[in-house]
């Protein structure tokens, strides 16, 4: 997905739903989007469970939004924070939202962006609701976040689950690439095959809001599809110094079996 580094962009956590220990990464991958102009956290900050946040709030500026919890079993944090995001909304004052949370009760908040003409992206665990999911323009799994890509194994990645002991939420099951990448090419690619890179990345956020090169132990896209064997990549030289080099893909065309000789 093409992203606008100049794009002003409020980024609502909702501190019950997500993990301080992530913060930190999380801020650096929404620089890859835009500014965070507004940072905010909800929860009841008069609790020990959000306890963790402390020190993450002061060290990465990011303002409390104290919201007591009125009544056992329901959360009236999603309330305030869907309440600020609309009033954010209606001021004008950015260019998109990010949602950090992995809880389903946004999907509606992050439809009525969208309604408005603004960019959502979310951030949220594995365990995250597909509804969710796929009502943000684009969704970044946290796991890929608290680790390296080249610690982890691209051998079967697209079936392998995190360990989530601590949670026994269902962990959503990552789409398998070579479905998803024929699927985007099919859309994207000219009358002799040929995508460049940056279509078929558009269209695979298309497709599925939370495809990620990272999902799949491979930092970036073009290495990714390098990897793949049913594809072939080729290198154009751009520019009139030759200054840009943009990459091609398309399916690998089947190879041509070779004539069998006649008898006799």
């Amino acid at each position: 997905m093409a992203s606008n580094t100049n794009q002003k962009l409020a980024v609502l956590i909702d501190a019950d739903n997500a993990q301080a220990s992530v913060i930190r990464e999380l801020l650096e991958e929404v620089s890859r989007y835009g500014t965070a102009t507004i940072k905010r956290a909800y929860g009841d900050w008069t609790t020990t469970n959000l306890k963790g946040w402390k020190e993450v709030l002061h060290t990465m500026a990011v303002q409390p939004i104290q919201q007591f919890s009125y009544t056992s079993g329901k959360n009236a944090t999603d309330s305030a924070l869907i309440i600020d995001a609309m009033d954010v909304l209606h001021t004008g004052r950015v260019d998109g939202f990010c949602l950090v949370s992995s809880d389903s009760d946004f999907t509606r908040l992050a439809t009525r962006i969208r309604e408005a003409g603004l960019v959502v992206y979310g951030f949220g665990e594995r365990k995250t609701p597909e509804p969710f999911v796929a009502a943000c323009d684009k969704f970044v799994y946290t796991e890929i976040l608290r680790i390296q890509p080249e610690e982890k194994k691209p051998e079967d990645i697209s079936t392998s689950k995190p360990d989530d002991e601590a949670n026994p939420a269902k962990v959503a099951e990552l789409p398998k690439l070579k479905s998803l990448v024929l699927k985007a090419l099919e859309a994207v690619a000219r009358d002799d095959g040929w995508s460049t890179l940056s279509a078929l990345g558009s269209q695979l956020n298309r497709i599925h809001p939370s495809f990620d090169p990272r999902n799949y132990g491979v930092t970036k896209l073009g290495d990714l599809m390098r990897k793949q064997a049913y594809l072939e990549t080729k290198e154009v030289v751009a520019g009139e110094a030759g200054q840009h080099i943009n990459l091609y893909v398309r399916r690998k065309l089947p190879v041509a079996s070779a004539p069998v000789p006649k008898a006799g």
